[in-house]
């Protein structure tokens, strides 16, 4: 799991400001009809994406299990779940320790280890995978697709074509595994792009007006249809610029957390200034061994009157908290 010291961890370089996907990349808002001029402009998102991929700076744990959540609660559509952002938070935040966190808080479970992992497709990584997202696949099968994704990197495809591939190749397979393709979609990308751990991105946009454009009488777009490839370089344009926009707020919410660290007393503030950092949420009754439940509540009502965290649940209780 990503942890990284505020201490110790790589700034932006040449800059603090996170990057911006250039306006040109979005001035047709999604409209492009020329199939060039998609991946053209998704080839220039995915650069302005680039540099906060494989940057280092303090939020990045914060700002990949955001991302996270976003595809896991568009995840809960496909698998005919009714599961928002903020009962996601809950299935993860509130389930006991070893416990089992039920199927939403499982496909959750599947975007945070995408966005936490290298890029590695294996057998027994995919065979947890699958079994996390709620599907049975046997192991020579895996073996097989692992084989398939090896080859699909070995081919040097440009990377939202050999993602667009992957997800195509795994409806193929198997029709009843669409969430699963999109999942293994962003660690090609992340593969072609020589990424060091995946970002969730496509599964976000899969449902938005762009996998609907080209289809009649509003029928969504697959993997394997018409038009995919196309819909793909859209959709990681207006993913890369979500992505961009989201490392902005969080870089401008963490340099104010961390302004106001030499301000607390309590013991254990490190650690939940830390946790704050590399998590999408932190339970406002956190216990360390730092740190009691009455002491958590103080430091977070603290850091709250600062201004420097928000409360995500609009709870009087079991609160959760984050930048």
């Amino acid at each position: 799991m990503i942890r990284l010291d505020p201490l110790t961890a790589n700034p932006l370089p040449a800059s603090s400001a996170p990057p911006t996907v250039p306006a040109w990349a979005l001035a047709s808002g999604g409209a492009l009809n020329n199939d060039a001029d998609a991946a053209f402009q998704a080839g220039a998102a995915l650069a302005s994406l680039d540099t906060l991929a494989r940057a280092q700076p303090a939020w990045v744990g914060a700002w990949r299990q955001r991302l996270a959540l976003k595809c896991a609660a568009a995840s809960m559509r496909l698998a005919g779940r009714a599961e928002d952002e903020a009962a996601l938070r809950d299935a993860w935040q509130l389930c006991p320790a070893g416990a089992d966190p039920g199927p939403a808080g499982a496909i959750f479970g599947a975007w945070r280890q995408l966005a936490l992992q290298p890029p590695a497709a294996t057998p027994d990584r995919l065979e947890k995978i699958v079994d996390q997202l709620g599907l049975h696949w046997e192991g020579a099968a895996l073996a097989d697709l692992c084989s398939h994704v090896e080859n699909l990197v070995a081919a040097q495809r440009p990377a939202p074509f050999a993602a667009a591939a992957i997800a195509t190749h795994v409806v193929a397979m198997r029709p009843d595994a669409e969430l699963f393709a999109w999942w293994l979609a962003d660690l090609v990308l992340a593969r072609g792009l020589h990424w060091p751990r995946p970002l969730p991105l496509l599964m976000a946009r899969a449902f938005g007006p762009i996998f609907r454009a080209e289809a009649g009488g509003g029928t969504r777009i697959r993997p394997g249809q018409k038009g995919f490839e196309h819909a793909v370089c859209v959709a990681l344009v207006q993913g890369a610029a979500e992505a961009c926009r989201l490392a902005a707020e969080l870089s401008r919410r963490a340099e104010k957390l961390l302004a106001v660290a030499p301000k607390l007393r309590a013991k254990g503030a490190g650690d939940v200034i830390f946790l704050l950092l590399n998590e999408d949420a932190v339970a406002g009754s956190l216990v360390t061994k730092n740190l009691s439940r009455f002491a958590a509540r103080r430091l977070f009502e603290r850091l709250q009157h600062l201004e420097a965290v928000r409360e995500l649940s609009g709870r009087p209780t079991f609160r959760l908290f984050g930048l």
